[in-house]
């Protein structure tokens, strides 16, 4: 059935509104909106050359409906809440729940709790995010109770303690429910915790940089510790949520249109600190312009009634966007107080701007190289082992060691989308006879998965390990005496002449499965396989090489007795000093932008 146009057009009327373009079976093609509804839908039917993708969605028109609107905005409203109860296929849609985590606080409460929420705001108490991922924010509660010892137990398992639980064995809480602080103490705490999520890092540390000092000169040890100790849980916080000094609630979007495909980025900036980013991969079959997928994604991910997103005063795009004042508009109303739209920014809004754009096309340039042999491999990988379905998580372990000199033992994870670099792990093994691979293999498991049972990770669904049968042996081992169970362990032994593609898969049993050269799943296995190698020799030799950190540090010009006791007061440790980027150094009371300089040159050269 063909759409008569002319015919529809001749009764169109010119208010705004949305139009609706279906197809033969009735379905919604694509949703649209217009401040004039007569000329923008007469723009698809004109005689004039439109790009092959319209003219694709045009031959499929067998129908438009339209809705008429009191205003544009109202016009502009409409149309989100269609896109996303139909997902018209012509459409740009950015696929979210719009409910993004936060870290809460009980301020309420006579010994407050730290707790992940996500959802309507209304208990009573602090909010602070948005975080783009459960996992950012489960992994900042993760180093905030280390840091600051405060509970995240419910409160009808705090109020029936009678003793204090395996939380206060390990020191991620100081145990308020067993009068083991005082109330007093335990806000100061809070406080702190508080003081940190809400930007002001840099006084929460100096404070316990003087608490630090004041133990060490009263010759409490012990105390110095655990203050140096929370020093460097807090700047762990700091290298995953980068401190740009700037105050203020802003997010950044950045698009990355490609002619092989299309990112847009969002980065989430609270109170001047970077709390993550967020990235979407969208079809764009219509080949819309980058402007034009900004707006599509502004009005999609903040103007949703159901979005429990807090909107920000200010948000920086990379693109100029059409209907800019009518999206400020939205926006504005949606949140209740202005927002700004700006395409043109300097300082530290520019330098955010041009994160977010390494980020979204390192992220699409990524994504793309993926997208087409990933997902074979691990589907492969399922039918090779028999598995019920594709494995979501998988950890490999490697032994490296020069003659027993300098053992490393490595982890590394992979899950749907790859490496996830985050999840890596080595392990320093000692207190072995030098060169038995055996009990390093056995140390190493033991020590990450007695860590993972205290939560530090979730259980793989497959576990390689590189080596034959003893090696596996020991691994079985080790699970049996930790009760792990539901892991489907697989070991993978090189072939005689130990070339690519003639590996052996080692079960359980001793039953071995030999693999095709060519199978995907087998290359999924060998590049888990030498990434874990890669990591394992980077660092022994890392280890195997290093020397005293302090002499490196005596070595450099301009950096005498007093400003190598601030760095290491500052950052708590030299280890940290090495990890410290140049901006972090100049931080530091006594060393310049150019002395930084010289540092980080000198220590990473």
């Amino acid at each position: 059935m063909s759409f008569d146009a002319s015919n529809f057009l001749k009764s169109l009327t010119t208010k705004p509104g949305v139009y609706r373009m279906l197809d033969e079976a009735g379905e919604v093609l694509y949703v649209g909106k217009a401040k004039n509804l007569k000329s923008r839908v007469s723009s698809y039917f004109q005689k004039t050359a439109k790009d092959s993708k319209t003219m694709a969605l045009v031959a499929k028109i067998c129908d438009v409906t339209v809705t008429v609107t009191s205003s544009e905005t109202e016009a502009l409203l409409l149309e989100q809440s269609q896109i996303k109860a139909w997902r018209p296929p012509y459409n740009i849609i950015f696929k979210d729940d719009k409910s993004y985590p936060y870290i809460y606080i009980s301020t309420d409460d006579q010994y407050p709790r730290l707790a992940f929420h996500r959802g309507a705001q209304k208990k009573k108490g602090r909010y602070f995010g948005p975080f783009p991922s459960a996992y950012s924010v489960r992994d900042s509660l993760n180093v905030l109770e280390k840091a600051f010892l405060v509970r995240q137990c419910e409160d009808s398992y705090f109020k029936n303690r009678s003793r204090p639980c395996l939380q206060y064995q390990i020191k991620r809480c100081s145990g308020p429910c067993c009068d083991l602080i005082s109330e007093s103490a335990y806000r100061d705490d809070v406080n702190s915790a508080m003081k940190f999520l809400a930007g002001k890092s840099a006084e929460v540390m100096e404070d316990y940089r003087a608490r630090m000092d004041a133990a060490s000169e009263n010759l409490e040890f012990e105390r110095a510790a655990s203050y140096r100790d929370q020093i460097q849980h807090l700047r762990k916080i700091q290298e995953q949520q980068y401190v740009v000094g700037a105050g203020g609630d802003i997010d950044v979007i950045h698009a990355e249109l490609t002619n092989s495909g299309l990112c847009v980025l969002v980065m989430f900036i609270r109170n001047g600190r970077m709390l993550g980013n967020k990235t979407f991969y969208p079809s764009n079959r219509l080949d819309e312009n980058a402007g034009a997928v900004l707006a599509a994604f502004l009005a999609q991910f903040y103007l949703d009634d159901a979005t429990t997103l807090d909107l920000p005063g200010e948000m920086i795009v990379n693109q100029v966007l059409p209907e800019k004042s009518l999206l400020e508009a939205a926006l504005t109303e949606r949140r209740g107080r202005k927002v700004s739209l700006r395409d043109r920014v300097r300082g530290t809004r520019a330098r955010w701007l041009e994160i977010a754009s390494n980020t979204a096309k390192q992220s699409l340039g990524s994504h793309l190289a993926k997208r087409d042999n990933l997902d074979a491999r691990f589907k492969s990988l399922q039918k090779a082992l028999k598995l019920p379905a594709p494995p979501k998580r998988l950890e490999c372990f490697d032994i490296s060691h020069t003659q027993g000199e300098a053992t490393v033992a490595s982890c590394v994870v992979f899950n749907e989308g790859g490496p996830l670099k985050s999840d890596y792990r080595r392990f320093n093994i000692d207190n072995i006879t030098p060169g038995d691979d055996y009990a390093a293999m056995d140390q190493a498991l033991r020590r990450r998965y007695a860590r993972i049972k205290k939560g530090e990770a979730p259980l793989p669904d497959l576990l390689l390990i590189d080596g034959g049968k003893g090696q596996l042996t020991q691994a079985l081992r080790v699970m049996t005496e930790l009760k792990i169970t539901g892991v489907r362990i697989i070991g993978v032994a090189k072939g005689p002449t130990r070339k690519a593609g003639l590996e052996s898969l080692i079960e359980i049993d001793g039953s071995e499965l030999v693999l095709d050269a060519n199978d995907p799943g087998l290359h999924l296995i060998q590049h888990i396989r030498d990434e874990s190698h890669r990591f394992a020799i980077t660092g022994h030799r890392a280890r195997r090489g290093k020397s005293r950190t302090e002499s490196q540090l005596d070595g450099i010009d301009g950096v005498g007795p007093t400003r190598r006791r601030n760095l290491l007061r500052y950052f708590g440790g030299v280890k940290q000093v090495l990890g410290a980027s140049q901006e972090e150094l100049s931080k530091v009371e006594g060393i310049s932008q150019k002395l930084a300089e010289e540092i980080y040159g000198t220590l990473h050269r």
